[in-house]
């Protein structure tokens, strides 16, 4: 299995996403997942419409962060979206942290604790019936859904980079989301600790769903490949981003990170801000955290992903230049 990831290249339009999506499930490809991101770019409900009447087999999934919709507006939009494309529908739920809340002009409130409330509220939604909730900052009483939801079990799924994150996923969600710019060794180390969740709140661990989104670039110049990447990975070192995006990362256990990488990446900034922060980011780190290179490359990569545990690597091409070369690389074979 294989995904095809998009979302993050602000020079596509939903419209210009859809042939890719129309190509994907063409040539075999699992699931079209769009990331919305702290980066406000295009919205997932729109994109999955557009990708819903535009296709009939491929699955459909997305990124939702916490706290921007309320549990009854999620419930009753994925339940809808997934009416529209006769049940292809998941959705991976985010933390909504300091840095979301800010940009949302939101107050703060602690991630991991709304994002446990927000997945139980969420499913309760969509079983149907009426939902009474008592949490510490969601309190629902006598609500409900006045349809009925096609799939009380529509896939719940945690995006998680953090410990917290990936305890939640074990602990309460159908599957688990990992983040992208991430190494095959760190997915290994983050299985491990959403196992250990599962089997402490009595799950069976082998029964939680493992996807995982890498950021990928092919070319047969491996400089260009290395190039198309660096504004993703870039992004994580943003002094604005940096200690929820990269630090959650080195505590689960990311080998190609550490505090004096994080430490030049910030000297960089402030030196030539995000330019000279993205043309100093190590080649090691940017080949850790990604797909690169030729073809072959890139599907040897895909194969580290799986060894470590992702059954389902969703491949993000990083920009529209390598987004043919890298859906031919990657697509499942005839």
């Amino acid at each position: 299995m294989i995904g095809l990831g998009l979302g993050y290249d602000a020079d596509l339009t939903v419209r210009d996403m859809v042939p890719w999506v129309q190509e994907a499930e063409r040539r075999g490809f699992e699931i079209a997942f769009f990331s919305e991101t702290i980066m406000t770019l295009r919205d997932a409900v729109s994109a999955l419409t557009a990708f819903s009447l535009s296709t009939q087999r491929i699955k459909l999934g997305c990124t939702q962060i916490v706290r921007l919709r309320t549990p009854l507006v999620l419930a009753q939009t994925f339940a809808s979206l997934d009416e529209v494309s006769g049940g292809r529908i998941m959705v991976s739920l985010g933390a909504c942290t300091e840095s979301h809340a800010r940009k949302n002009g939101l107050e703060h409130q602690n991630p991991a604790e709304t994002l446990r409330e927000y997945i139980q509220v969420v499913k309760m939604f969509l079983k149907g019936g009426v939902v009474n909730y008592s949490g510490k900052y969601l309190n629902v009483v006598n609500s409900n859904l006045s349809f009925k939801p096609p799939r009380p079990d529509l896939p719940i799924y945690v995006a998680a980079t953090s410990k917290t994150g990936l305890q939640i996923a074990g602990e309460l969600a159908d599957g688990v989301l990992l983040n992208a710019t991430t190494s095959a060794e760190y997915c290994r180390n983050a299985l491990r600790i959403v196992r250990e969740s599962a089997e402490k709140a009595g799950r069976n661990p082998n029964e939680i769903k493992v996807a995982g989104l890498v950021v990928s670039a092919v070319s047969s110049d491996r400089k260009e490949a290395l190039d198309q990447v660096r504004k993703e990975v870039a992004s994580k070192f943003d002094p604005l981003q940096v200690d929820f995006a990269v630090r959650p990362r080195m505590r689960v256990g990311e080998p190609y990170v550490s505090e004096e990488i994080i430490q030049k990446m910030l000297d960089s900034h402030r030196q030539g801000g995000f330019e000279k922060l993205m043309r100093d980011i190590p080649e090691e780190v940017l080949r850790g955290l990604t797909a690169v290179g030729t073809a072959e490359e890139v599907r040897q990569r895909i194969e580290e992903y799986r060894k470590a545990g992702v059954t389902l690597p969703i491949v993000r091409p990083a920009t529209r230049k390598v987004m043919k070369s890298t859906i031919d690389a990657v697509a499942p074979k005839a």
